[in-house]
């Protein structure tokens, strides 16, 4: 075991952006204003995690901002990518050379590797078995930091009993057990808390995203074995706090109290499909509204930033809705740039995991990465794609396994941003990858983010920009 020491009236007009709107790829400037002094002291830390948000998915997004900016693409600048601090980012799990959510994202809030599919608990305990977690259990970030007397948001475009906005909250020997309809019967009345109710009973300042199904009975629309059962409504009779379902109800909130918002039954909808007049609100505007929130504390604020659908884009085999969800990712990040101070502020952008996600083929400069290999000039071929050696052009972007593996003679691929990309090994479920992920970290601890790092590190660096021992 790896172990580490214990230790919004403002969102449409503050952005520019109404909740149905899609942001136009963000154009980074190249700089992120004055960096933080060295080994200072952060008043406030964000950690944005692009979900499944590798290296190569660092890159195609990179290209697919530029050329929809009207570039060749491959010159453009992504956000985070002028951050002076880098490190790779070793993401194995205990017991998993190829890791999971549940297990990456509990080692950088609890500063301790685990299984693969379990949160905030110890690999001392067997995955699913509810009494072999006591004793095991870790310590949570979003624990620490209200004890502490900080303020704590979470926020994710997944369900906020998914695993990488969980890990902040819950303990759980299985990721799957988001409402209590989800833990095996043989499992219930072991003192094994459902991750929804978790949240609920936890103590945080704002939580935006989805999955509003488990929190809710069968009369609700929900999953819940109470059929009754509401617990936003006995949250907010807890805390004073405002429950709400949509962007409009976020920005009319009380800025001084709690919000939780529940914006949609399941994950929020990915970005290519989001329709004018959608009532979710994008994570920019999540974003931009939890800023707005937190900082009136006068102690300072932690803020889990999740764009959680780049990771459901690469598991479909389609490379452009991973990629407008990155672009989006992108935006919020640069919100958060352009609105904290960055002599008190650590910002840090990073991936839980990678995905089987390529980039290959030579083709030319400016491409369409969404689009057929087309050689470059010199190479000869300049009337048409490069071809395979079964006579049929090929995609810059594929998978190496997935649901859009190619069986018997091969198709000519689809292209475009809702195209599925051809894979090799046939599978429901594109897979993630065991490569290392990139840290990109900028502001007071930023400094911290070199090298190359175990994954349960990042703990250490957030826990040390605050300076807490």
């Amino acid at each position: 075991m790896i172990r580490r020491p214990l230790h919004i009236a403002i969102i449409a007009a503050t952005l520019g952006l109404s909740a149905c709107a899609t942001p136009a790829p963000v154009q980074s400037s190249g700089t992120v204003g004055v960096a933080g002094p060295q080994n200072s002291r952060a008043k406030n830390v964000i950690l944005f995690i692009g979900d499944g948000m590798g290296v190569s998915t660092v890159t195609a997004a990179r290209i697919y901002a530029g050329q929809k900016l009207g570039k060749m693409g491959e010159e453009h600048v992504l956000p985070f990518e002028t951050f002076e601090n880098v490190a790779l980012v070793k993401t194995y799990n205990t017991n998993a050379q190829v890791p999971d959510s549940a297990g990456t994202a509990t080692a950088m809030h609890s500063g301790v590797k685990t299984k693969i599919g379990m949160l905030g608990i110890g690999p001392g305990a067997t995955s699913g078995d509810c009494a072999s977690g006591a004793g095991h259990e870790l310590p949570l970030l979003g624990e620490e930091v209200k004890r502490r007397g900080y303020a704590l948001g979470i926020i994710s475009t997944a369900r906020l009993t998914h695993a990488t906005p969980a890990s902040v909250y819950a303990r759980s020997v299985d990721r799957n057990w988001e409402a209590d309809i989800g833990i095996p019967e043989g499992q219930r009345g072991l003192m094994c808390r459902d991750i929804a109710l978790q949240l609920v009973e936890a103590d945080f300042d704002v939580a935006l995203g989805g999955g509003r199904a488990a929190f809710f009975g069968r009369d609700g629309k929900g999953q819940r074995l109470d059929t009754a059962g509401d617990l936003p409504r006995q949250w907010a009779a807890r805390t004073g706090g405002s429950y709400v379902e949509s962007a409009q109800a976020l920005a009319a909130a009380p800025a001084d109290k709690p919000v939780l918002g529940l914006f949609a039954p399941s994950h929020l909808t990915y970005m290519v499909e989001r329709e004018p007049g959608s009532s979710e609100p994008t994570l920019t505007e999540m974003t931009a509204s939890a800023i707005a929130r937190l900082k009136s504390d006068p102690k300072g604020y932690y803020l889990m930033v999740e764009s959680g659908r780049i990771d459901h884009g690469h598991h479909a085999g389609q490379a452009g809705y991973a990629l407008e969800e990155a672009l989006e990712f992108a935006q919020a990040i640069q919100y958060a740039i352009d609105n904290t101070d960055p002599e008190e502020t650590l910002i840090m952008v990073t991936a839980d995991h990678s995905h089987v996600f390529t980039i290959a083929g030579y083709p030319r400069r400016g491409n369409d990465i969404l689009g057929l290999v087309i050689p470059p000039e010199s190479s000869g071929s300049v009337d048409g794609p490069t071809l395979g050696a079964d006579g049929k052009p090929y995609t810059t972007l594929g998978y190496a396994n997935g649901p859009g593996a190619v069986q018997g003679e091969r198709d000519v691929p689809a292209t475009g941003v809702t195209a599925r990309q051809q894979a090799l090994v046939p599978l429901g479920s594109e897979t993630h990858a065991g490569e290392d992920v990139a840290l990109y970290a900028h502001g007071p601890g930023a400094e911290r983010a070199r090298g190359v790092i175990e994954q349960n590190r990042i703990y250490d660096i957030i826990r040390d920009a605050f300076g807490w021992e």
